[in-house]
Order: C-alpha cells, then structure tokens, then sequence
C-alpha cells in the first residue's frame, strides 16, 4: 500500500453517501463500475483505459473503497501506471495501491484493505452488475465473514442531484451536440448515405470537443436507426438521435430534418409530438412528485389518433443515460419505477421524448434534455426543435 498527502478535496457529499449507506445498512462500499468510480474520484478516468478495459488474460478494474463515516480510510486500487497520474496528485483517498493488472488482483487489493479497518464491518457493498465473476469469488472468499449486498441504490440516489458544475457540463454537452447536428443538417444533399452522416456527425461533435458516444438515424419512410449504406432523397425527412460525451456526462437529444418544405401533415405530426413534450415539462420543478411528468404526457398521448405508433418515455440523464429518477417501469428500457412518487429535487437532470413511428411519413421524434429547477426546468440546447431545412442552418 502506499499514500499520500490527502490535500485534494474530496470532490462529493460524504454526509450524503453516509446517510445512505446508513439507510442501506452498509458498512463499506466497494466501487467498480466506470462511471461510480469517475463519479466518486471527481470526474477522474485513466486515459490508458478509456477505449478498451480488455488487457492480457483480464482487464483493468479500477476500485474505490468507501468506510461509512470514515472518509480517511478510503483506498483508491488502480493500475500499476496510474502512479503517473498519483504524481500529478489526481486522487483524493489516502490510501493508494497501484499495481494491479487484473481484475482478481484488483480484489486481492481491496479485501486486503478491508481486512484493515477493524472489527466493525459486517456488510459489503459492491455494485453487482459491474464486478466479474472472477473478481466476486476472490471478495467473497477474502470476506468470508461479511455479508455481500448490492450498493447500486445508495450510489444512484447519491449521484442523482447533479452539482452546479455537473449542470455546466450537462449543459455544454447538450449544446454542442445540437450545434453538430446543425452543421451536419447544413451539408446534408441527396446521395449522401446515411453512414456518411453518421460520421459527419462524428467529427463535428469531436470538433466540439466531445466524445462521440453513438448515431440513431433514420431517413425517408424507413424506421431503421442504424447507419447504413442508404442513401438520401429529395423530401426525405430525416432525424438524427446522438450522444456525445463531455468529461463523462452525456447530451442526448434528437431532431428532424427535411429537404425542402414539410406539408401540412408533418407539421402537425412534429406540432402533436412537440405539445405532448411541453406538456411533460410543465409539473416538472422542484419538489413536484416524479410520475406527474408521466401523467401530463399520458393525457395528450391517450387523446392521440395515432394509437400505437406513438411512444413517450422520461428518464434522469447524467455520467450514463437512463439513471436516476427512475419515473416509470413501462420504458424501453427495464428498470422500477424507485422515483416515480418521491419529490423531484433541484439539479436532477431529465430526458424527455416522443416519438411517432408513423406508416406512411416514417420516423419522426423530439428528446430534449431539462434540468429541474426551482420554480419549473431549464431547457438544454433548446433549439432546432422544429422543421430543420437540410442545407441551412438550425432553425430556432
């Protein structure tokens, strides 16, 4: 083991995670999925690792311990050259161990250390969906006394109201993905294929200083969202869904384009679409009970004549998509519904989107990214969210 001078702050509320693991009933936390550890370690990655974790026989498995109520004994295990980054005084937790290259040796470390903190620990927590197997055994084995439970609650309930700067971020990354959606609305033309767009968007969201995370898209009457070879035609509709990735949080968002004028139905396809969205955003502030976002688009979207082609979903945004609040147990992605009668707070962070997949005029979406404020919410890259012209700038 080896330390060092903890005169960097520690970057999160240590009353708050205490409290929660206290209602947890756990006594250490053993952190090792990419974004908790980030999280926990202000917003520190290794850049070593940052495309791929996959190394020799194993990967790389960063772990952050935790002892409830005792921050000066938190341990940070990580891999042999991350003593570059020690150097250059990027950690937080005094207790440093810095020579793993495997995920067991990774476990090795932390049981070790957690041998050390006296007789008072009964209950592990570690996050279930983010630790191997081969790791698990050796915990389990090491900590043979203790109780294993899943601390993946405590953590999403800790990171769910962001910080002012975590909003900067969210904030920024929301508005650079538009801007790139917008320059590559601006050169779009028929033949272009719809991978060329794919990648187009890729540079400009680079240019903007972003990690290109993903390209939902989708062009003509067809509903398929991948990348392909097909290629653009004059009054196609077209809609781009990315995320990019700013410092680890993400901006997430979708918008329409045409080549040329949309006719009367399609404008009341994006006017339909853009009311339920606006709907949704208006219960959200703080304090206001979570499902109640659910409850004000479910009143448009069972008035629609659309019926079945037409979807809407709501989600907590941050260092991954879909986190917390959890507001619904019906979305496309499957998850309880933990959030959906407790008080929305100030600086939670919300995915809204509606989507038609309509038969005959194909694929046709808004998602805006809102955080929840004091007295209502604060739109994120709120622009373009009409008819965007292909070959012209984004629209207001």
């Amino acid at each position: 083991m080896s330390g060092q001078d903890s005169a960097k702050p520690i970057p999160f509320d240590t009353a708050r995670l205490d409290a929660l693991l206290d209602e947890a009933g756990i006594d250490v936390l053993v952190a090792t999925s990419k974004h908790n550890v980030q999280y926990l370690l202000g917003g520190y990655t290794f850049f070593f690792f940052a495309s791929m974790d996959a190394i020799g026989v194993s990967r790389y498995l960063p772990a952050l311990v935790y002892q409830r109520g005792r921050p000066e004994t938190a341990a940070y295990v990580g891999n042999s050259m991350e003593s570059y980054e020690r150097d250059n005084g990027r950690f937080w937790p005094p207790n440093l161990m810095l020579s793993t290259w495997t995920s067991f040796d990774s476990m090795d470390r932390v049981v070790e250390h957690i041998g050390k903190l006296g007789p008072g620990v009964h209950r592990v927590g570690i996050e279930a969906s983010f630790l191997p197997a081969d790791a698990e055994k050796v915990l389990r084995q090491g900590l043979s006394n203790c109780a294993i439970v899943d601390a993946m609650l405590p953590l999403e309930r800790l990171r769910a109201v962001k910080t002012p700067a975590e909003i900067d971020m969210l904030r920024l990354a929301s508005e650079r993905v538009v801007a790139s959606m917008s320059a590559v609305f601006k050169g779009c033309e028929p033949g272009k294929t719809k991978q060329q767009l794919a990648e187009e968007l890729r540079v400009e969201e680079v240019k903007q200083g972003l990690i290109f995370d993903y390209c939902l898209l989708t062009a003509g009457t067809s509903l398929n969202r991948a990348p392909s070879a097909q290629r653009l035609a004059k009054g196609d509709i077209l809609s781009l869904d990315s995320g990019g990735n700013y410092q680890g949080y993400i901006g997430d968002l979708c918008r329409m384009g045409i080549f040329g004028e949309p006719d009367a139905e399609l404008k009341d396809l994006r006017d339909e679409i853009d009311a339920i969205q606006q709907a949704a955003r208006r219960p959200i502030r703080h304090g206001a009970r979570g499902g109640d976002v659910f409850a004000a688009a479910e009143e448009l979207t069972r008035k629609s004549s659309h019926g079945n082609s037409l979807e809407f979903v709501a989600h907590g945004m941050g260092l991954i998509s879909h986190e917390a609040p959890r507001l619904t147990d019906r979305g496309p992605v499957p998850y309880p519904a933990y959030d959906a009668d407790l008080p929305l707070q100030k600086g939670m962070v919300l995915s809204i989107e509606t989507t038609i997949l309509h038969p005959r005029r194909g694929f046709i979406k808004l998602e805006d990214t809102v955080a929840v404020t004091d007295r209502g919410c604060e739109g994120f890259g709120d622009r373009g969210r009409g008819w965007n012209r292909c070959g012209a700038a984004l629209s207001d």
